[in-house]
């Protein structure tokens, strides 16, 4: 794992760093004078972590959080948490037969991230795989958009995604990539097994190795495309969607 200071920012983060990760949280500052009892929860639950707190004006909070919505509450974070690649293995055989892995190619919009993590959390994936390049990593507009999730679930940062893809198939994971030219849809294949779910980044989608890497392409039917003209869905829709439908099926007896 690795780590790197951050200033983080909002209640939700703040309290989600508190509760999930406390021994990475650095110091907490509070807006002097706030009287939102989320802001006092999370002065106590720091003091009795020993972790720092100051009350502090809100025009230093503007400035540490460098233009995001805070909301009374940041703290100093020593991360986000990330997992090396060389762990992904072992997360997945840890799984025992049941891995449910999310794969984002190229994912450029933090608020996308963010709420794909939290959807991710949501669904208790195995973890979560980004390209170290040319997608966006985790910083304090995903964490405060995850709303805690960031620290919740594995995020695995790799080199090659495609390469990563062939590893996973070799340890039994079925790839399905989400493309809405796809014949088959997501609701016909069998995700109760070891199955890694490949979502494209918002503009173009999956590029084309990590298209041709994966086992199977589907779609997820929209019946009112043709009236509305809405060809295509956010991309952190469509991942809550998708991981739902495997919940779903995990779920039936």
């Amino acid at each position: 794992m690795s780590k790197q200071n951050q200033w983080i920012a909002g209640i939700n983060a703040v309290s989600a760093a508190l509760q999930n990760d406390a021994e990475h949280v650095r110091e907490v500052l509070l807006e002097a004078g706030a009287k939102n009892p989320r802001i006092q929860d999370i002065e106590s639950q720091a003091r009795r972590l020993d972790i720092p707190v100051r009350r502090v004006a809100q025009q230093a909070l503007d400035g540490a959080a460098g233009g995001l919505r805070h909301q009374g509450a940041i703290a100093r974070y020593a991360a986000a948490r990330t997992w090396s690649e060389n762990e992904l293995s072992g997360l997945v055989e840890a799984a025992e037969g049941k891995a449910l892995l999310l794969l984002l190619d190229g994912v450029q919009d933090p608020h996308n991230l963010g709420a794909c993590l939290r959807s991710a959390a949501a669904a208790g994936v195995t973890a979560v795989v980004i390209p170290k390049d040319k997608s966006v990593q985790v910083n304090a507009t995903v964490r405060k958009t995850s709303a805690g999730a960031a620290d919740a679930v594995p995020i695995v940062p790799v080199t090659n995604l495609a390469r990563t893809m062939k590893e996973l198939q070799q340890l039994g994971v079925w790839l399905y990539g989400l493309a809405g030219d796809a014949a088959g849809d997501v609701y016909g294949i069998d995700m109760r097994g070891n199955v890694g779910l490949v979502l494209g980044g918002e503009a173009d989608g999956l590029r084309r190795l990590t298209r041709e890497t994966c086992d199977g392409l589907v779609s997820i039917p929209m019946p009112g495309a043709a009236q509305t003209g809405v060809e295509s869905l956010n991309v952190s829709v469509a991942t809550g969607i998708t991981l739902f439908e495997a919940v779903r099926q995990r779920s039936v007896r």
